[in-house]
């Protein structure tokens, strides 16, 4: 095992499983990130106004910030995907494509995964004028015209960036009405070059190489027409994929991983946090505090076993 075994190993890097990093670090336990990226669903917000502390800060620059800090206590990182968990006498193993960890525990902070829209041409055209990050794409499509999937949150916030760097941006929805808060409404209904299309869905995407078209179909009238378009935005919210801890710890009906109050899992030294659990509330600062719960948890877990033996106030800086 040697060098590849750790105390903990956390496996996502949102917000959840960076603050976890922090605490782990700070406590002096050996601690592993495994992410296949950094920063999560809050790494693709374009502005974040309600962080404590920060009034306005983009999504992926808080996010290093969180990286950075858990890095300078002593966390190490590796951007990979857990393939598979496997428990092994008193410690995990984790194996990815690439090589296998072992850990004393672990905290499970993977969050949520884009929704697809299901639609002809959506897989054809990943990465080819479809995306799920307008945070990350936006650039590419400076002066083009672009199409925004969704009415929540992270459609308008979407929809906002993208009205500052396409020429014409079309907001479209399901239904008749927005789902995000009030103030992002406003914004977007601001913007002289967003045109919002409620009662609308995509049936198909279209296009050679890239992406060039859409074909849309309005719910109301069933009538169908086809919208040049360059880019495509999926912004209609996440889904949970827990197959990796099947069988492992216990799932609820919407396969969320059920925890306690201090983000314990069914099967000891195996911890969650973040919004890949059953928690109500769904946002950055909620997750870094279960993140802190999950990291200060496992903490109290290796020390009742023996398993460890850290400071609780941070690591010990050498003398000299």
């Amino acid at each position: 095992m040697g060098e590849k075994e750790y105390d903990l190993i956390i496996i996502g890097g949102g917000a959840a499983g960076l603050t976890a990093a922090i605490y782990a670090s700070r406590r002096a336990l050996k601690t592993l990130v495994i992410s296949k990226e950094i920063g999560g669903q809050a790494s693709s917000a374009f502005q974040i106004e309600n962080y404590p502390g920060r009034e306005l800060i983009g999504g992926s620059e808080l996010m290093n910030d969180f990286k950075k800090q858990a890095e300078k206590f002593g966390t190490e990182f590796i951007l990979e995907e857990v393939k598979e968990i496997k428990n092994q006498g008193n410690n995990f193993l984790l194996k990815t494509s690439q090589q296998q960890y072992f850990s004393r525990s672990l905290i499970l902070a993977f969050g949520l995964t884009p929704r697809d829209l299901g639609v002809t041409g959506e897989k054809e055209f990943k990465n080819k004028g479809v995306s799920y990050c307008a945070t990350c794409d936006a650039p590419l499509y400076k002066n083009k015209s672009v199409v925004v999937v969704g009415g929540g949150n992270s459609a308008l916030d979407a929809a906002e960036l993208l009205s500052k760097i396409a020429n014409k941006v079309y907001l479209i929805l399901r239904g008749d009405s927005f789902t995000g808060e009030k103030i992002l409404q406003e914004r977007v209904k601001e913007k002289k070059n967003i045109e919002i299309l409620f009662n609308t869905e995509i049936e198909e995407i279209k296009g050679e190489k890239t992406v060039s078209a859409i074909k849309l179909k309005n719910n109301q009238t069933q009538k169908e027409k086809e919208l040049a378009c360059e880019g495509v935005f999926v912004e209609i919210g996440y889904i949970t994929k827990t197959n990796i801890v099947e069988g492992l710890v216990e799932l609820n009906e919407r396969r969320q991983i059920k925890i306690d109050h201090d983000c314990e899992t069914s099967y000891p030294g195996i911890f969650a946090a973040g919004d890949i659990t059953d928690i109500t509330y769904r946002q950055v600062i909620i997750s870094a505090g279960e993140g802190a719960k999950a990291a200060l948890q496992a903490y109290k877990y290796l020390q009742k076993a023996g398993k460890t033996i850290g400071v609780d106030w941070g690591r010990v800086k050498k003398q000299g």
